[in-house]
Formats: structure tokens, sequence, C-alpha cells
């Protein structure tokens, strides 16, 4: 039998604000565990909350970036449950009326354009943080994560395929990113991901029973996590059984799903409307003064750098992964008219020595003027793409501009054909097996004797006169 699979998915993103979402704490990730509290983050009796205003800004701004309807009247509530990390015995967060709703975000799978809907993004607090100490046998608890703002998005049903919740994934991350909200970063917990997923018989229309996924800290994971979880239902089904309604944590050591508890609904929180916090209206210039502060969304971006600057969709897609590459590249075509070109450079050494030393392009040596200033030395002859590289590579990791680098290491190009041609002459001579073979049909050894007069040269022949001369000294 073949079977639809089911999933949608709940993403938690920690928004990049100084201060809690109730108080004036500190967010700072790493911090010595319990330092970023005070009496109202740890639930103090007495105490009252105070919303963050910056929280429903970041709040509005993804809901417009989402084609969200922006609720005008918002109202938080206390969602009860009893965990050791939750100082509180209830977590404040939003049920009814939430800050954004029905809005959808378009991904791209195979070349195919699909649509995911947003049923809702709301806004909360996170709870703090447990430590599992296996060699005492102790649980330990860091409440420097209570009260962190978190935006809860949740999506529709509409996922068909783990490629599907990648791709969703990667957009939504993209847009968070862009926007400058939340840092996007699973390993550290600032964007995370539960996913509800089922399996009906194709053509079916009623959905099956769905398990909620936790506990996944990476994409890798997600997409593993969602691929064994789907075979578990159709196994399951399959055998004759049911599939129970529970919520299952993921083991990435041994690639499975282990159950967790049974599945709560809603009606198990007991939400009822938090007595401490009036209602939040927000009015329709709210609305308009953060959209006209909405940068170019990273769809808008891609498709620009194509129609603008000619690229490939590959090229837009690599460039526009990230705001600030995305920058760096317009700030080096508006130095030098060559896209296509500057993207290369982009795209296999900027982002190379990006990833080998796991910085941000705002830091890297190599400015834009830097990099131009690079390519127009192989343009007008001065230095070869071979030598670019080593140059390049010197850049990097001095900060040294490339004029400097090429007198003092004199990496000049050779352009003389007089010279060109005396080492021509004298590889030809010592290489005759090679000659003779060369003439008989073999013109793919043109790159072994091209190979030869750079290794001769250090690097330095111009390529294209070397090439010129190998060919006509060879046919004499």
């Amino acid at each position: 039998m073949e079977y639809d699979v089911i999933i949608g998915l709940e993403v938690h993103a920690q928004l990049l604000t100084e201060t809690k979402i109730f108080c004036s704490c500190s967010t700072i990730f790493g911090d010595k565990p319990n330092t970023n509290t005070c009496p109202v983050c740890i639930g103090m009796p007495g105490v009252l909350p105070v919303l963050n205003k910056k929280v429903v800004d970041f709040g509005i701004k993804l809901g417009l970036a989402t084609n969200c309807h922006i609720s005008k009247t918002n109202i938080f509530a206390r969602k009860n449950y009893f965990y050791p990390d939750l100082p509180k015995g209830y977590q404040i967060t939003q049920y009814e009326n939430p800050l954004c709703e029905h809005g959808f975000l378009d991904i791209n799978v195979d070349n195919t354009v699909k649509r995911i809907g947003i049923t809702r993004i709301h806004m909360e607090e996170d709870a703090g943080k447990l430590i599992h100490d296996l060699k005492s046998h102790r649980s330990l608890i860091d409440f420097n994560r209570a009260g962190v703002p978190l935006l809860e998005i949740v999506s529709e049903p509409d996922i068909r395929s783990t490629a599907e919740a990648y791709s969703y994934l990667m957009e939504l991350r993209q847009l968070l990113v862009y926007l400058e909200i939340c840092d996007g970063n699973m390993e550290q917990g600032s964007f995370r991901c539960d996913a509800n997923v089922s399996v009906r018989p194709k053509g079916s229309v009623s959905f099956g029973i769905r398990t909620e996924l936790k506990n996944m800290n990476s994409f890798r994971h997600v997409q593993r996590a969602l691929d064994y979880e789907i075979n578990r239902h159709i196994g399951i089904i399959e055998s004759g059984g049911n599939v129970l309604p529970e919520t299952m944590l993921w083991d990435a050591v041994s690639n499975t799903t282990q159950p967790m508890r049974t599945k709560e609904e809603s009606h198990d929180y007991r939400y009822f409307p938090e007595p401490d916090l009036i209602p939040v209206v927000v009015d329709d210039a709210w609305i308009e003064e953060i959209e006209k502060r909405l940068p170019e969304l990273p769809r808008d971006k891609r498709a620009r750098f194509v129609n603008v600057y000619g690229l490939p969709e590959y090229d837009a897609e690599v460039l526009t992964q990230s705001r600030s590459v995305a920058d760096y590249f317009e700030q080096c075509v508006s130095l030098l008219n060559s896209p296509k070109e500057i993207s290369n450079w982009i795209m296999t050494e900027v982002l190379r020595v990006l990833k080998e030393g796991s910085e941000d392009i705002k830091t890297l040596k190599v400015t834009p003027e830097m990099l131009v200033s690079m390519i127009r030395l192989i343009n007008d002859g001065t230095i070869s793409g071979k030598i670019a590289k080593d140059i390049f590579e010197e850049m990097a990791t001095t900060g040294r501009s490339p004029e400097l680098i090429v007198k003092e290491k004199g990496l000049v190009q050779i352009t003389d054909e007089d010279i060109l041609k005396d080492i021509v002459r004298e590889i030809i001579e010592n290489n005759p097996k090679e000659v003779d073979v060369y003439k008989k049909g073999k013109v793919q050894l043109l790159g072994f004797f091209v190979g030869q007069v750079m290794n001769a040269t250090k690097g330095k022949a111009n390529p294209r006169l070397t090439n010129k001369i190998i060919r006509e000294m060879l046919k004499q």
C-alpha cells in the first residue's frame, strides 16, 4: 500500500532582544548558570511582569514577512504544567488572539514552488534548562533561559515529505536571520523545531493518528527523525497495529525515536487569560511603521540578483543565503561591473575562508575594495588566476592590499613573448616523447605542456599567451 505523509512543524525562534520578555535580565547565551535571573523570571510571589515592546515589534515584523494577518488585540494566557525547569508552574504564552494568523511561506523543492500555510505566530516566554549529570546521577537547573522571548511559528499540515520539511525550515530560518530577529542557531537552541507527523493510505481524506517529535537540534536530525517516524508508523499499520498519539524523543545516538509521554491536548494545559498583563492593542500606525523598516526579503533578493545582475539561479541562491554575503557582493559590483566574475570568487574563495575560519563576512580581512582590486589585476594581465588564489590567501591572512603583495613577492605575470618562447622551446626539447604523441593527435597533452611552463615560471606565465605559443611551436 502507498501512503501520504502529513507533517506540520512548530518552530520556536529565540529573539535577539537584549533583555527578557517580562523583565530586564540579560538574554546573553553562555553566561554562568543562574546569573541572569531576578524575582520576575524565577517566579517569586508578588512580582509583576512588564512586556518588552521589542518582542511585539519583532513578531509584527515576521508576521508581515510571512503574509500574516496581524491581530489588533493580543491577549496573553497562562499555560499550566509542572516541570522542574518551569519556575512559576505555568508559562506565559498566547492561546486565543495570537499576534499573527493565516499566513504562508513559499518553498522550492525540486524546482517546484509550494506554498506552506502558517496557522499562527505567537509570543511566549522560554523555560529554563535541565542539565542531566550522568556521573553524579543528578539533574541541575539553569534558569538563565527562563523568560527569554520566543516566537512560536506553527505551520499548517501542508508538508508532504521530509524534503519539504527541510526546505521549509531552511527558508524560515533564512527569513528570521534576514529580519535580524533571531540568529537561527539550532545547536545553541535559539531555533528549535517540533514536528507533528502522521501517515494515511494514499487517496484517503481523513488524517491518521499523529505523533509529536522533539529533541531535534539540527536540520539533519529533523530529516532523519521524520524518516524514521514515518517508517515506524507504516510498519505499525501494515502489521495490523494502531499508532498511539504520543510525544516521541529523537535519540541521535541510536537514530531512533523513543516514547516520552502520551500526547497532550490543549485542555490538558488549562489555559486561562494572564491576569497580570493587559491586552496589547496593535494599531495601523504601529504596523505601518514596522512595514517601512522591512528589509528586502530573501525571495525578492534572489529574483533581483537573477534579473538585474544576470546571475544563474544557483549563484543567486548561494549569494543570498546570508544577508551580509549578499551585501558584500553588491558592494563589489558597485565598484566593478562584473557580477559573474565577482560571484565566482565569492562562492569559491570567500565562502571557503569563512567556512574554514567559522567567521562572519563582516570581519573578513578581504574587503570588497581589495577583492575588486585583485580582480582588476587579473583582467589587466598583471597577475594570473593561479597567482590570484595565492594572493587572496595572503590577503585573508594579513589584510594587506593585493598591489602590495604583488610588489613585495614579485608576482607580476610574465607577458614578454620572447621570454615565454625560450621557456616553451626548452620544455619541448626536454619532452620529445610527449611532443610526438601530441603530433599524432592526442591534443589533450596541451595541458601537460602548459603545466610544465607554469611550474617553470612558478605560475607567473600568462595562461592565454602561453597556450598560444605552445600551439604555434608544436606545429613547427
